[in-house]
């Protein structure tokens, strides 16, 4: 985390030797360069599933966009690799640069990246060039907005899923919980802060926190022999799902059986929302058996979804034919929303810069995500999560949690009835086979 800090100011620093060069597209009009609306950047992380997720749906966003509007967009995609510095100042392909989105392919906006290491320095260089960054990472810190002022929330806040976990343990009445969590700036703003409150409101708490660096497979073993140990049996993972599987596939090998039965193991969404990308690979999802996951919600039942989901399905497999499933997760939604966004703002508004970005925060409709509409740029917080159980070689649904109140359901249709307890909702299958 420290680290992180360091790096940040001196990466400031070097920003401000070019800011000047960086502006200069800031007000540029593109209505009359070959009869193109706008030109949008996108940064990814094309070394996982979300980024591949993510570039199919934004360029799928351009093509619809068209066909309603008759309007043609240039989406310039560069790729990260999960790596900030690249993502910042880098410009030699595939390792993107913001910079050179801006300064060399004259970007108005730029979409992404995922993580809040990356974002950062992103909204840096846009600010300073008053090119909109419509950030994708969850969580952002709250003074995010006000240090970057061109920076935009394009992903609901996910903070509300630590009540629904904390609402999972109170329904089975555990007292203490141990937290497991990828040792990233995007942990020690999202979910360390806010986690052990929301177990105190329900009378529980965390009786270990274990940090896990993103390539640590060599150490967990004797980190989970540590911890098996403990007396404290019920696990919350809070991780990218590479580092899930990892420890999961480290737990289930070990001596201890910590994949058996009397364990007991929570994904965040970071997890639970791309566990549909793992259900045709045998160990992967043999190693994950029994586990609960607390995920993003979207409207998977209206029209739009209904249109979107087999183009994609189509697309995504023809363009990733390595892929064992194709379906979109809610990060390709949120992708595809936040292009149509950009979009629309620039039907409205000739200029780019300040004038672009106001438009963006303008912009209101029902999207494949949910609604989309910008307060303080940001999107209202997410307040209904899907409620997952691992099992045989897929996963069932086992209801959802809404916040404001209302606890656990079945459906969240008008006529849902709400309860306090998930033990209403579809038996739980535990690791080992063992059921509620």
């Amino acid at each position: 985390m420290e680290k992180f800090h360091l790096f940040f100011c001196i990466m400031v620093l070097a920003l401000s030797s070019f800011s000047k060069k960086a502006t200069v597209h800031g007000g540029m009009n593109t209505t009359g360069i070959n009869h193109v609306k706008g030109i949008v950047g996108a940064i990814l992380d094309y070394s996982f599933r979300i980024g591949k997720e993510e570039k199919v749906a934004m360029e799928m966003a351009i093509d619809d966009f068209f066909n309603h509007t008759n309007q043609s967009f240039i989406l310039q995609l560069k790729y990260s690799q999960g790596e900030p510095i690249k993502a910042a100042l880098f410009p030699s392909p595939p390792l993107v640069a913001a910079t050179d989105l801006i300064n060399t392919q004259r970007v108005q906006a730029i979409v992404g990246p995922r993580t809040w290491e990356e974002a950062s320095l992103v909204a840096e260089v846009g600010s300073q060039s008053n090119v909109p960054v419509l950030s994708l990472a969850d969580p952002t810190p709250p003074w995010a907005t006000k240090r970057w002022p061109f920076l935009i929330q394009a992903s609901p806040s996910q903070q509300a899923q630590i009540k629904a976990v904390a609402a999972v343990v109170q329904s089975w009445g555990w007292r203490r919980v141990i937290l497991i969590y990828e040792d990233t700036d995007s942990a020690a703003i999202g979910v360390i802060p806010h986690l052990p409150g929301a177990l105190q409101e329900v009378g529980a708490e965390i009786s270990h926190f274990v940090a896990i660096p993103p390539l640590a497979s060599s150490s967990l073993s004797e980190e989970l022999e540590k911890l098996n140990r403990q007396q404290c049996r019920v696990f919350v993972v809070h991780s990218s799902l590479p580092l899930a599987l990892t420890l999961f596939e480290t737990a289930k090998k070990m001596k201890m059986k910590m994949m058996e039965k009397d364990y007991v193991w929570i994904t965040t969404n970071s997890t639970a929302s791309l566990v549909h990308s793992i259900i045709n690979k045998a160990t992967a999802i043999s190693s994950m058996q029994g586990v609960l996951g607390v995920m993003s919600n979207f409207p998977e039942t209206g029209p739009e979804f209904q249109d979107f989901h087999p183009r994609f399905r189509r697309k995504f497999s023809a363009e990733h034919p390595e892929e064992d499933n194709y379906e979109p997760g809610i990060f390709a939604l949120q992708a595809y929303d936040a292009r149509w966004a950009v979009a629309l703002a620039m039907m409205e508004t000739n200029e780019s810069g300040q004038q672009l970005f106001d438009k963006i925060l303008l912009t209101d409709f029902n999207g494949l995500s949910g609604e989309i509409q910008f307060t303080e740029q940001k999107l209202a917080p997410g307040n209904v999560f899907l409620i997952i159980n691992v099992i045989g070689k897929s996963y069932r649904e086992l209801g959802f949690w809404s916040d404001g109140g209302l606890g656990f359901s079945e459906s969240i249709d008008e006529g849902a009835i709400y309860n306090a307890d998930i033990e209403n909702l579809l038996q739980v299958f535990w690791p080992g086979g063992a059921s509620d």
